[in-house]
């Protein structure tokens, strides 16, 4: 029998709803919205209902289409006295973070509007399907996985706020589940099927948006009925860039990734016009730099100074005053969103490749009563202003790193893929994309190459590297920080492709738990 397509995603359950819709002849836009449902039961910390997220979708042999439904910021802001917004420390085991939670860190959710426009436009099979194998992950249960137990201990604080967050995470004692304890979710299961059989409304105009305004109105929250009566899903033409022999499709500003992406391949084609051939030293050392000069080129420090460097004449073709300007202002100025994100790819037969990231932050540390769904926390990013905390505009669109992407070839060939994994994201989204179409690696072995980072002066590199490599990056770049390999700091890629022979590949990230479907 022909195969109907793959899927590659973070967690086995989150892969075997999309592989069941292929199965039954559903297409890749279907399979990845139930891939999304399944991963806000199974992939609890990284997606949820009450955040939001971007879908690139390709119909077959058409132009991809960018779906943003990421999350605005509040059309009004209460006085800081009013607002419930307070800080928790996460323990990553080698370092301590502080986010802020609350319900004044609740941005606008987009993430439920976003999958309904995304079914009536591209889905073939009823919402209701595409819900089924969620409800029924939420009411038989997951079994935590090692790197899902890591990291509820990581967000213990946020999952243990409130006695409802208690009840869903803890067992009957008060204790943080365990790797293998099994997860259930009855309440997010009813609220699945409530949404199947009356829409997006109930989110935005019905009883879930009551009881979420409830909370926010009673317990210092920013979200009125303005907020989710005004969210729009915006379609964004995507961000292309010829590389190799691929057209490579990106996420367009406001988010920022995708153009910082598109940067740094042109960068790379310019120092190496003989597609990859330099040995690993003299590859790992032009990529430290090509990152190095990308961070230089971040649009919150504004692309324009890009321009004043050396390699001016590398970039100009994509760097030019007319990009600048229609760019330039749409990223600048944003608040940003950056943590707690997960990805799903897939391709079907047809040709439809689709390539969804979505982001919870990492949650807000308080349900909407009797919903199962945990807010986000997005207003609480450290790096939200520069000026600092409560300080953002009204009304807008968050910039994200986020860059769920697809690469067509000219061979035919398909890939969609995209990362999590924070300010990670753009450089193992190009890191992928370089091996695959400059070193011509398989896709596994693409996605589980040792990688690299360059950001505030350090290079962080994971263990595989041989000592000529280490002393180049040494000699060129100063600080290295060695990571053991494999590291989750690293991002985590899934990849799904539709090969010209009308074959399939998919690999998930071992990095954070990718697994992989075929039907």
């Amino acid at each position: 029998m022909k195969a109907r397509g793959a899927v590659a995603a973070g967690h086995p359950a989150t892969a075997a709803a999309a592989q069941e819709i292929l199965a039954e002849g559903g297409n890749a836009f279907d399979a990845v919205l139930a891939a999304v449902f399944a991963a806000c039961v199974a992939e609890p910390v990284l997606c949820s209902l009450g955040g939001g997220g971007f879908l690139m979708a390709r119909r077959a042999e058409e132009t991809p289409v960018l779906y943003d439904f990421f999350v605005d910021t509040p059309r009004a802001r209460r006085p800081v006295g009013d607002m419930d917004f307070y800080p928790i420390h996460a323990d990553f085991g080698t370092a301590i973070q502080e986010f802020h939670i609350g319900h004044g860190a609740i941005a606008t959710p987009g993430l439920v509007k976003g999958l309904f426009r995304a079914h009536r436009d591209l889905g073939s099979l009823p919402i209701t399907r595409l819900i089924e194998p969620a409800v029924r992950l939420a009411r038989a249960g997951v079994a935590l996985r090692g790197v899902d137990a890591y990291l509820f201990q990581v967000v213990g604080p946020i999952l243990t706020a409130r006695p409802e967050t208690r009840a869903c995470y803890c067992n009957a004692e008060g204790r943080l589940l365990l790797e293998g304890e099994v997860l259930r979710l009855p309440e997010m299961a009813d609220t699945l099927e409530a949404l199947g059989r009356e829409g997006e409304a109930l989110f935005y105009q019905g009883e879930i948006a009551r009881r979420l305004l409830a909370e926010c109105a009673a317990k210092g929250g920013h979200l009125t009925a303005r907020d989710l009566s005004g969210y729009r899903v915006e379609l964004r033409v995507p961000l292309e860039r010829q590389y190799r022999d691929a057209r490579v499709f990106l996420n367009p500003p406001p988010s920022s990734g995708g153009i910082l992406i598109a940067f740094a391949l042109a960068l790379l084609a310019a120092r190496d016009p003989a597609s990859g051939k330099a040995g690993d030293a003299e590859r790992l050392s032009r990529l430290a730099e090509v990152m190095a000069l990308t961070n230089r080129a971040r649009i919150e420090g504004g692309l324009r100074e890009a321009l004043a460097d050396p390699t001016r004449d590398a970039a100009a073709d994509f760097l030019d005053p007319a990009l600048l300007a229609r760019y330039g202002g749409e990223i600048k100025g944003r608040p940003a969103a950056i943590r707690g994100t997960t990805h799903i790819s897939v391709a079907d037969a047809q040709g439809n490749v689709a390539a969804l990231s979505v982001s919870n932050g990492e949650g807000c540390g308080h349900m909407v009563p009797g919903t199962g769904i945990m807010m986000n926390n997005m207003l609480g990013e450290e790096d939200l202003n520069p000026d600092g905390f409560h300080t953002w505009r009204e009304g807008r669109r968050m910039t994200s790193m986020m860059c769920p992407s697809i690469a067509v070839r000219s061979s035919g060939s398909i890939a969609a893929l995209g990362s999590g994994g924070s300010n990670r994201i753009r450089t193992a989204i190009l890191q992928v994309l370089i091996n695959i179409l400059d070193r011509r690696l398989p896709l596994a072995e693409a996605i589980a190459d040792p990688r690299l980072h360059v950001e505030g002066g350090t290079a962080s590199l994971e263990e595989g590297h041989g000592a000529e490599t280490l002393a180049a990056l040494e000699g060129c770049h100063g600080e290295i920080a060695r990571w053991p390999r494999h590291n989750l700091f690293f991002g985590g890629v899934h990849a799904a492709v539709r090969n010209a022979d009308g074959g399939f590949e998919a690999a998930g990230d071992p990095r954070r738990g990718g697994s992989t479907g075929f039907a």
